[in-house]
This record gives structure tokens, sequence and C-alpha cells, in this order.
């Protein structure tokens, strides 16, 4: 019989656009104690992209077969269309097997709490993809004011800003709310986690959130400033016309502050094909480090290495028993929370 420590858990990946190819695949393929089984895409060119990178996996069209050869699977990850996130979360879930979905967990948080009690219903687990809590900034701010070394934090800013001045349309940028669509859903869900992960729940949104491209439904340029309940302030932004990017990070605290101007190296590494299994992975040059001031003086810092695979690692060890989720889905129902604030916030100024 074979050691329950050393089994291989067959994951069902559905969906194999840029998240499932880049984002997830890759990082299930090179975890140990995983192994793509499954990838599930109707699209003749992605279906033979997906057999060209993952030849040991079966490639299938629709999410019905996962659901006919449950047997065959151990977990389920979703990276497809938002809109498909919740009933694809259950069937997953009917059909007895626990599962990943990627952000937003859901488009309201009323339809998470829905797919947390199917899961709990069931006795299975469910975990949203907040893989940026393992970002390099983040993990390296999480380490300074564990610290000390920025004293009590005030403030707190983050940007996820793009140049992308033409839409490039797609399901992204349909303005139905059932397809959870524009950026406040898209990159303002990693902004939102990272901030609430750092300061825990909040206590008042204000929000600026504005559709500036032509022909567009959604939002492309967002602000946000929230309030935690513990009185950390953490400004967000994201935008798709940024042809200058602000840092991508800034903690103010008592006794110092933390400043990064570069991003995590991880999202560009897994677009160009790199694997975590590569040596250096998630390390960024020193040139790219964030400095760290106590208002006189001022120091690069080391940063932490980014981690992305450390999410699929701890998925294997909630599969075996040894941990709990990787990421509560509570704290999706959080973050959803706060996007439902921002967007009565706008509505209660009268503003579009």
């Amino acid at each position: 019989m074979q050691d329950p420590k050393h089994r291989e858990y067959r994951v069902a990946l559905l969906g194999y656009g840029l998240g499932g190819a880049c984002f997830h695949a890759p990082l299930i393929a090179t975890t140990p104690g995983l192994r793509v089984a499954t990838i599930v895409t109707s699209n003749p060119e992605r279906q033979a992209e997906a057999s060209r990178k993952h030849p040991a996996a079966r490639v299938v069209a629709d999410a019905t077969w996962v659901w006919r050869n449950a047997a065959a699977h151990d977990v389920v990850v979703i990276s497809t269309p938002n809109r498909t996130h919740v009933p694809l979360a259950l069937a997953a879930l009917a059909a007895g097997l626990p599962v990943v979905v990627d952000k937003p967990f859901a488009p309201t948080a009323a339809a998470a709490r829905e797919v947390i009690a199917a899961a709990s219903a069931r006795r299975l687990w469910v975990s949203p993809y907040h893989n940026r809590r393992w970002d390099s900034e983040c993990l390296t701010a999480r380490r300074l004011i564990e610290e000390g070394q920025i004293g009590r934090v005030l403030r707190f800013e983050s940007r996820l800003e793009r140049w992308r001045p033409l839409p490039k349309g797609g399901w992204r940028e349909q303005g139905a709310p059932e397809e959870a669509g524009g950026l406040l859903y898209d990159l303002g869900s990693h902004l939102i986690d990272q901030a609430l992960y750092l300061f825990g729940p909040v206590s008042h949104v204000y929000a600026e959130i504005d559709t500036r491209r032509a022909g567009l439904a959604v939002d492309d340029d967002v602000f946000l400033a929230i309030t935690h309940q513990s009185g950390v302030r953490s400004h967000l932004w994201t935008s798709y016309l940024a042809a200058h990017g602000g840092p991508r990070m800034r903690v103010l605290g008592s006794s110092g502050a933390y400043f990064k101007q570069h991003p995590d190296p991880q999202e560009a590494a897994l677009r160009s094909g790199h694997l975590p299994t590569e040596t250096g992975w998630g390390e960024e040059a020193p040139e790219h480090w964030g400095t760290l001031s106590d208002g006189l003086r001022e120091r690069p810092v080391r940063s932490e290495p980014g981690a992305y695979q450390q999410y699929y690692a701890r998925v294997v060890a909630t599969l075996r028993g040894d941990a709990p989720v990787p990421v509560d889905p509570a704290d999706a129902v959080a973050g959803l929370e706060v996007i439902e604030k921002a967007q009565r916030s706008i509505g209660a100024r009268g503003t579009t």
C-alpha cells in the first residue's frame, strides 16, 4: 500500500488561458506530490499547447468529463472566466473533489459564502488562489514589520499598474455583473488581499472607480482608500493607463519606512516560460531591492525571494491532512466585501 506521505495527488486543471497555462500548470507540475492529470479547454490551439507542454496529462474539452471521472482525481483547480468560478466550484464539490479557485473567488460575497457552505456540507475544502501573498515585496514588508524595523505601521501604499491604452477585448472587459469584469475584480483583488493579509479587517472604504478608455463597459482605473480596524490606512492603485508607474509598494511607520519601485519578478518569469525549479527562482538583483529609511539614512534591504510555489506546496500539505488550506476562503469573502463597499461608496456619491 502506498504511503500517503509519498503519494502523488492528481490535479484537474480547468482552463488553459494565461492563468492556467502560466500561473497554475507550471507550478502544479513542479510541486513534489502533485501531478497535472487532466487539463480542460475547448480551444483547439490551447489543447495542442497543453498536450505539448504536459504530455502525460489528459486534455479534454469539457469539465463534465472530470465529474464523470472524479475518482481519477484528487483536487480541482479552476482558472476559467470569472462567471464560471462559482458553478464550476459547486460542481466539483458535488463530485466529491476539493477545489482551488482563482481570483476573484466569486462575483459577490454572497456567492462566495454559498461555495463555502457547500464545501462545509460535504466536508471538503476550498481555497482561493491568492498567490500574491508570496510576492517578494509582500514577504519582505511582512518580515520588516515583524522585526519592528518600521515601528507601528501607519500607512500602506501598493500599486499594480499597466500601460494598455487600447482595450484588448475578451470576457474581462464585459460589463454584465456576473462577469465580474474590470480591474477592481482583477488586479484589485490582489491588492485588497495583500492589504487584508498584512493589516487585517477594514472599517471604512473610499473608492474612485473610473472607465477611462473609450468603448469599455468596465472600470480600468481604480483607487481605493481603506481604513483597517487596526488604524492602518491602505491606499491601493491599479490602472491600465499608467505610462509611468509609481512605486510598487511603500510602508510608512512610526520609526521608519520601506519603499520599493520594482515589482516581483515571478510573473515575468512565468510568462517567459521559466519554472520555480530553476536556480535563483524568485530572487531579485540587488539593484531591484527596496529601501529602508529611518528618516535620516537610507539603505537597501534584501528582498525575500518570491515564492508562488509555496501555495501549491501547501495544497499538498492540506491534501495529506498536515496543514490548513493555503488561503482561508473566508479571506476571499472579506476581499469581496471590500469590493462591494467600494462599489457602494461610488453609488453613494452619485458618480460613475
